[in-house]
């Protein structure tokens, strides 16, 4: 576990709703059709002087705010996803009964922090990535979700170093240039550099074929599924796996920064490691 302290006044406090509006407003909230509740998810009761931030309001990160006396969590993963069961029983139920037992807050923020011109998880991957996001992986949408991005041309392993040191992980390379060879003429290729960059953080996989369609050289997210490896070795981009936590840690860390600077609160991020 690993976590960042913002330097803070320990006098102030705001309320849940008022530290929500904020961040609805800040967010654009409002624009998004989302797969769970934006905003605030759960109310502890009792006014905001400490906040814990997190990606995924998981029991550790609960447990976590609780040793902290935090009195509310703000995550990009929350509660109340679509299609989940409706009853607060089970893990759900245990998770819940902690926050309100503790009198914690819970806020999350979901395609909300995905999509942020300034920090969003994809606008702060490709800054740590060196990249410059030039427009949008769907170009009719007004808060994209999903980025194309630019950068000096670079091969693919100069690439993954840059990950790896960003991400402090090693993503999973699917090459655009696979060939079924029995000789060693798969290896005469000159090899590929990519100067135009997708990007969508997390679960995203499945826009790898928006991103060849807008003639990506390469596209970059958080997981991977069977399928992902044929579609790109089939649609000649490349792929790099680079974790879905790992890929969205920076948003909510953001979030946290903009807060603790416009209240005056301490804000503390939490890191629970997550290997996928």
């Amino acid at each position: 576990m690993t976590a960042h302290d913002t330097p803070t006044s320990a006098d102030m406090t705001i309320t849940a709703q008022a530290l929500t509006e904020f961040c609805d407003d800040y967010l654009s909230a409002s624009a998004f059709k989302d797969y769970a509740p934006n905003g605030l998810q759960v109310d502890g009761g009792r006014p905001l002087r400490r906040i814990v931030t997190g990606v995924t309001a998981c029991e550790a990160l609960i447990d976590a705010a609780i040793a902290e006396d935090a009195d509310a969590i703000m995550v990009h993963h929350g509660y109340f996803w679509k299609g989940e069961p409706m009853t607060i029983t089970g893990m759900k139920g245990q998770r819940i009964r902690k926050l309100m037992q503790h009198g914690i807050s819970l806020i999350g923020y979901h395609l909300p922090l995905d999509a942020h011109p300034k920090i969003g998880n994809n606008a702060k991957l490709a800054e740590m990535l060196g990249l410059t996001i030039t427009e949008a992986l769907y170009p009719h949408e007004s808060h994209p979700v999903g980025n194309i991005a630019t950068c000096p041309p670079q091969s693919a392993e100069s690439l993954t170093q840059t990950i790896t040191q960003a991400l402090g992980r090693i993503p999973l390379h699917i090459s655009g240039h696979y060939q079924y060879l029995a000789d060693e003429a798969a290896d005469t290729a000159a090899p590929k550099l990519l100067k135009r960059i997708g990007i969508c953080t997390g679960g995203a996989q499945d826009m790898i074929e928006q991103a060849a369609a807008m003639g990506c050289d390469a596209y970059i997210s958080g997981e991977i599924s069977e399928r992902t490896t044929h579609s790109a070795r089939e649609l000649g981009i490349d792929y790099f796996a680079c974790g879905h936590h790992a890929t969205e840690r920076a948003g909510i860390q953001a979030l946290g920064d903009i807060v603790a600077q416009q209240f005056g609160l301490s804000v503390r991020f939490i890191d629970i490691d997550n290997p996928a």
